[in-house]
């Protein structure tokens, strides 16, 4: 069942990273009765662990992939402009899933072509697939990750240092790489504010010089940050440099 589910794990990566892939799948039988032999129990047992990890998949992509970085840049700029519901929601998470697959196709491309494939013709087992399709992921992430951070998992579950890529569990990258995104996130939201913000004190300065105390800064500082941002083609500037940000340390 184990060893299942990490194929299944396998499987959802690389559809979600790399979309392209066409992975055929098997006709599943889901029936309910007394199993009459242990393989038709082992069977029932693989198909209730997979999904589990269907269930699990969507934060797994969240926390393996770039979503984190990219939709909290997003929140961050919304801010900053001062628009609170503009763009929404919806428009916000869905632009940062296309620009996460975006950005993990060269991962997905090497799991399919490194695990998925030789898996589906019989050349690895479920294991050697596993290990496989979590060399590259584990690669992306490493990349991506601060030693502080890792070290400091490390030193908090009392393990020692690994002397290799291959020695390092997913269970301590995971959360390091997640703690390293935040941190790059935020230092990218921290620079979208500022011009922003030297806007905003300019206005309510010019405001209060003119003694019109009783007009929100907001009213007027609002248009101007939007004319600003279009002028700067802002979009453009904001996406390119997060996509340059993974691919310039990749």
């Amino acid at each position: 069942m184990k060893q299942y589910s990490q194929v299944a794990v396998v499987f959802g990566l690389a559809l979600i990273a790399f979309p392209g892939i066409a992975v055929s799948l098997p006709s599943i039988d889901i029936s309910i009765g007394a199993a009459e032999e242990p393989e038709k129990l082992v069977s029932g047992l693989k198909i209730v662990g997979l999904l589990t990890i269907l269930a699990m998949a969507p934060a797994i992509i969240m926390t393996v992939t770039s979503f984190t970085r990219i939709v909290i840049v997003f929140s961050f700029l919304r801010q900053a402009i001062g628009t609170q519901a503009v763009p929404p929601n919806q428009v916000v998470i869905g632009l940062s899933l296309f620009l996460t697959m975006f950005v993990m196709a060269p991962v997905g491309e090497r799991i399919n072509t490194e695990a998925i494939v030789p898996y589906r013709e019989g050349r690895l087992s479920d294991g050697e697939a596993f290990d496989s399709a979590m060399r590259p992921l584990r690669e992306f992430m490493l990349v991506h990750t601060r030693e502080k951070d890792l070290a400091m998992f490390y030193e908090v579950s009392s393990l020692p240092l690994p002397n290799t890529a291959e020695e390092v569990s997913m269970k301590t990258l995971v959360p390091a790489f997640v703690i390293s995104e935040l941190k790059t996130a935020f230092e990218m939201g921290f620079m979208l504010f500022v011009p922003f913000i030297v806007l905003d004190i300019a206005i309510a300065s010019m405001l209060m010089s003119m003694g019109m105390i009783m007009l929100p800064p907001m009213l007027i500082s609002l248009p101007l940050k939007l004319m600003l941002f279009v002028v700067a083609d802002g979009w453009n500037l904001v996406v390119g440099s997060m996509l340059r940000s993974f691919t310039v340390t990749s």
